[in-house]
């Protein structure tokens, strides 16, 4: 076996693991709930399909597995996938391990038009197309402050996007304290707190073509940004033309969030903390760091998603467990690495 053959099979690895522990908690996740359904019986009304299982699977059972449950859960791996690579993505492109699309200013400029969408009463499509123009101004402006200020200073790019975040925080303050308060108002908390609890499948679909294209690009793309990460000059010397591939990667990442943002709200610090959980566990190298945030994000938000809805008697909203979560796991992981930083 050659060197670099074997220097990828390690990562393969790990990602296959990933990959086939998903599907597992996917499977148990559809069956716990208020209707509690066993693993086995879960595989077996999956299987109905194809051959029908020995006991006839029930209407109640068809009902909570296929309408209200997996919507919801391929929703939340949607949601877990694209905002994992949007943030490792970022992380790469930006070459700063601190970035990620609420830090960025993303995240806000998609909720100030979500919130301006819901307050001009827009349909869905609309309220989609809001969040995706204001989530790539966010952006654009981040980028055009760094490039003024220091377009190679790491520290200017973190406060440009906490800039920019609180203007557009600012905005959807404003447009919340002119809403209706009966009826506009309750409908854009809850809306900007986080939450699958109005999945469907109409919803899963309006958030699979952005998410699943733009995924698929960005992983197309991965060896290109590995070339971005090590800075513009080596990536121009190598053959790359770098501005066009940057703002086409920010447009991808921006239609993710913005599609998220639309169906399920603010939700908050997987695209940071899942891609150092990523570096911790195959490397730095974006070409195999990606495909495993990707399942590492769809893991992580699953299981939150899941202690959300079953935790306590009414649901808890998403955006709050991935804050309480997240940010003592950010702490934890990077503790682990600087550790690691310091015994090379």
């Amino acid at each position: 076996m050659s060197v670099e053959a074997s220097r990828w099979k390690g990562p393969r690895v790990k990602i296959a693991a990933l990959a086939i522990l998903l599907v597992v908690v996917a499977v148990v996740s559809l069956g716990i709930g208020r209707y509690d359904i066993p693993f086995l019986r879960v595989v077996q009304i999956l299987r109905a399909w194809i051959s029908a299982p020995e006991v006839p699977v029930t209407a109640t059972e068809a009902n909570v597995v296929f309408t209200v449950r997996m919507p919801r859960i391929l929703l939340a791996l949607l949601t877990g996938a694209g905002l994992a690579l949007s943030g490792a993505t970022l992380q790469g492109v930006f070459r700063n391990p601190l970035v990620g699309p609420q830090v960025m200013g993303v995240s806000s400029g998609a909720a100030f038009g979500g919130t301006l969408a819901i307050l001009l009463s827009f349909s869905r499509y609309g309220l989609l197309g809001a969040a995706f123009a204001f989530g790539l101004s966010a952006l654009v402006i981040v980028y055009a402050l760094n490039g003024i200020v220091a377009r190679r200073n790491i520290l200017a790019l973190v406060l440009a996007g906490v800039v920019v975040s609180g203007f557009f925080g600012a905005l959807v303050s404003l447009v919340q304290y002119l809403a209706d308060t009966e009826d506009k108002l309750p409908a854009m908390v809850f809306w900007l707190l986080g939450s699958f609890a109005t999945a469907n499948w109409q919803k899963l679909w309006l958030i699979a073509g952005p998410v699943v294209i733009g995924s698929l690009l960005l992983l197309g793309l991965r060896w290109r940004i590995n070339l971005l990460s090590i800075g513009d000059e080596d990536a121009r010397a190598l053959g790359i033309n770098v501005e066009p591939l940057r703002w086409l990667i920010l447009v991808l990442v921006s239609c993710i969030v913005a599609a998220q943002v639309a169906v399920s709200g603010i939700v908050g610090w997987v695209g940071l903390v899942v891609p150092h959980m990523a570096r911790m566990l195959v490397g730095p190298d974006h070409r195999v760091m990606m495909p495993a945030s990707l399942l590492i994000g769809a893991l992580y938000l699953l299981i939150i998603d899941t202690i959300a809805r079953t935790a306590t008697g009414s649901e808890i909203p998403l955006g709050i467990l991935t804050a309480l979560i997240g940010t003592p796991v950010f702490a934890l992981v990077l503790r682990q690495t600087q550790r690691g930083a310091r015994g090379l």
